[in-house]
């Protein structure tokens, strides 16, 4: 059942913690060998990150996600859809949780955020398509844009 406390677990302190998990996300987006962008995802449910997920192809894969023509390959995994794939893998559960990602949802992101049931999803950089992010307000996820550099904290 989702409650206030286990969607925003630290109450008056919360925009801190969105502060520290988002600025987590975005030195884990280093970990991407993607040219053209790099971005980081953390799930957080309660108090505990459960996952983490950065852009990048399959495992098994080159490192190697755009092609001679810095065309970013089809096959390259969003930072949110390794993110919840690692989830379905372990045996914890995304249910009413928070992701923290670098870059807002692309649509297909967005599907993968409903269907995972993630309730809440910070974001830190605007991306040109918003199809994403309507889907997501469709659905009746809590979206946050926190620009940290800014101090810029707004509920959409």
């Amino acid at each position: 059942m989702e409650t206030e406390s286990s969607i925003r677990p630290y109450g008056e302190k919360q925009k801190i913690f969105d502060r520290r998990y988002l600025e987590m996300a975005l030195i884990w987006a280093e970990n991407s060998y993607c040219r053209r962008r790099k971005v980081g995802a953390l799930i957080v449910k309660g108090k505990m990150i459960i996952s983490d997920g950065y852009n990048g192809t399959p495992a098994g894969f080159e490192n190697i996600c755009e092609d001679d023509n810095n065309i970013t390959k089809p096959y390259v995994l969003h930072a949110e859809a390794n993110a919840i794939t690692k989830v379905a893998k372990s045996n914890n559960s995304s249910e009413n949780s928070t992701l923290y990602v670098t870059t807002s949802p692309c649509m297909e992101c967005a599907k993968l955020i409903i269907q995972s049931g993630i309730k809440r999803v910070v974001y830190c950089n605007r991306y040109s398509v918003t199809d994403g992010l309507d889907l997501l307000k469709r659905a009746g996820v809590e979206l946050v844009y926190f620009d940290p550099e800014n101090d810029i904290y707004e509920q959409e």
